[in-house]
């Protein structure tokens, strides 16, 4: 719930810490929040725009394809790594209120994963689209729905997560930072460039570079130490609708024509295997 998360929050106009009054969180210099009756704030600058954010369309098929238990390997991989990351903290975790805070939360399907796995923290979902996080609210009862944008300051304070997750998300390497405290973990989950090879090749969707990792790891060199990572592969299963659900749900449902598509998919087998590949990389402030 929003109250959970509440004293880790911080104005996105003056950083200063935010406190609730009645359905709004307000800062000391006046600037005030609704809280929407969904039950996620929005902590967005007044000139800032949602247009990059995922459609209702997009958010409901990936609400769908992940309740199918499609990618369970992943969020399995990524419990385990944040329990590792948490018992093995230089830091204590500030007791039973530690925060996870994860950028790019989607519908909070991982962050939720991960709650369960730690019992006695709570979790900010992050994101800039509305319509996920009306989910990510309801997700889990620890989580926190908070509207921003990525690569603007994040509403949070200094030093106030003690885990950080990024799932095929943005990132924003010195807020990352900033946000994290010293001794903190960033969990970053990135697709490899076999990640659904089999529907890049028949669909033309968008393709993974072969040199994302490296290219992630410079972007972030400056502001974070990494500590270990491992590869999660399986083979997916999939029928016709579940082709369509996971090309809806990603990038490439801004880039496929819906008539190409179509016919691509009816020359598809039923059901056809396909890969699904990421990494599952740790870096420590």
């Amino acid at each position: 719930m929003l109250q959970d998360i509440e004293p880790y929050l911080a104005c996105p106009l003056c950083a200063q810490a935010l406190t609730r009054h009645d359905r709004s969180l307000r800062c000391p210099a006046g600037h005030s929040f609704d809280l929407a009756k969904q039950g996620y704030v929005s902590l967005l600058a007044g000139d800032a725009h949602t247009g990059t954010g995922d459609t209702a369309e997009m958010v409901a098929a990936r609400a769908d394809f992940l309740a199918a238990g499609h990618y369970r390997p992943i969020a399995d991989a990524l419990a385990q790594a944040a329990a590792a990351a948490a018992s093995a903290a230089e830091v204590p975790g500030g007791g039973p209120d530690g925060l996870v805070a994860d950028l790019g939360a989607g519908t909070g399907h991982y962050l939720a994963q991960v709650l369960d796995a730690l019992p006695d923290r709570v979790g900010a979902a992050l994101d800039i689209s509305k319509y996920a996080l009306r989910r990510a609210a309801k997700a889990h009862p620890r989580i926190g729905a908070v509207v921003c944008d990525a690569w603007r300051p994040l509403p949070l304070r200094d030093a106030s997560a003690e885990l950080m997750l990024n799932v095929f998300a943005p990132r924003n390497g010195p807020e990352i930072r900033r946000v994290l405290r010293p001794g903190g973990t960033l969990l970053l989950v990135s697709p490899t460039a076999r990640h659904l090879r089999e529907l890049v090749d028949a669909l033309g969707l968008l393709s993974v570079d072969e040199e994302k990792q490296r290219r992630i790891d410079e972007k972030l060199g400056p502001y974070l130490t990494p500590a270990g990572r491992r590869e999660v592969e399986f083979t997916l299963r999939l029928g016709p609708q579940d082709v369509r659900t996971v090309v809806g749900m990603g990038p490439s449902a801004w880039h496929t024509d819906p008539e190409r598509l179509g016919a691509a998919l009816a020359a598809l087998p039923d059901p056809v295997e396909v890969t699904a590949s990421v990494t599952v990389a740790a870096y420590r402030r």
